[in-house]
């Protein structure tokens, strides 16, 4: 029902998004890079974190990043990444397929200035052999994000 959800979320907002399935798997950064046949930067990486406050939130970022915990800590305060189950408990949507649309609980979205690298990127939508092409701009509109900067870029270009 994860798809549907995320179905529903366009729809309620008039987004005229298409959603991609395909029949292989996009359940990793890599695994989506080969299917959509994209450097893995346009993979746009949902993450879920709980905060020291108790608070959760979705980080969305290029998929070829890693979270600088400096940058997080003073965007944030103390966070930790969630498991799977929460994740999946929280967002609706199974691991591999977490985007930030149709979500089961409402949580505050932040981008990473990261996506910024890109005309378009690539979340999943809500299954883990979905997603969709986005502008950096248009995913920020839809899902209400706020741009932050909590990401090193990769030091070899990409990986």
């Amino acid at each position: 029902m994860s798809l549907q959800s995320v179905r529903n979320f366009f729809a309620a907002r008039n987004a005229d998004i298409p959603i991609i399935e395909l029949d292989v798997s996009t359940a990793t950064v890599a695994l989506a890079a080969e299917a959509h046949g994209v450097e893995p930067g346009r993979i746009a990486k949902t993450l879920a974190f709980r905060l020291g406050d108790g608070r959760a939130i979705l980080v969305v970022a290029r998929g070829d990043v890693r979270i600088d915990n400096r940058k997080f800590k003073d965007a944030f305060g103390k966070g930790k990444m969630l498991g799977a189950e929460e994740v999946s408990t929280l967002t609706g949507h199974p691991v591999g397929g977490v985007c930030p649309f149709g979500l089961a609980t409402p949580v505050p979205v932040y981008l990473d200035v990261s996506l910024k690298d890109f005309d378009e990127v690539l979340p999943a939508a809500g299954a883990i052999h979905s997603a969709v092409r986005i502008t950096p701009r248009r995913l920020a509109e839809v899902t209400a994000g706020e741009w932050v900067d909590v990401c090193q870029l990769p030091t070899n270009g990409g990986s």
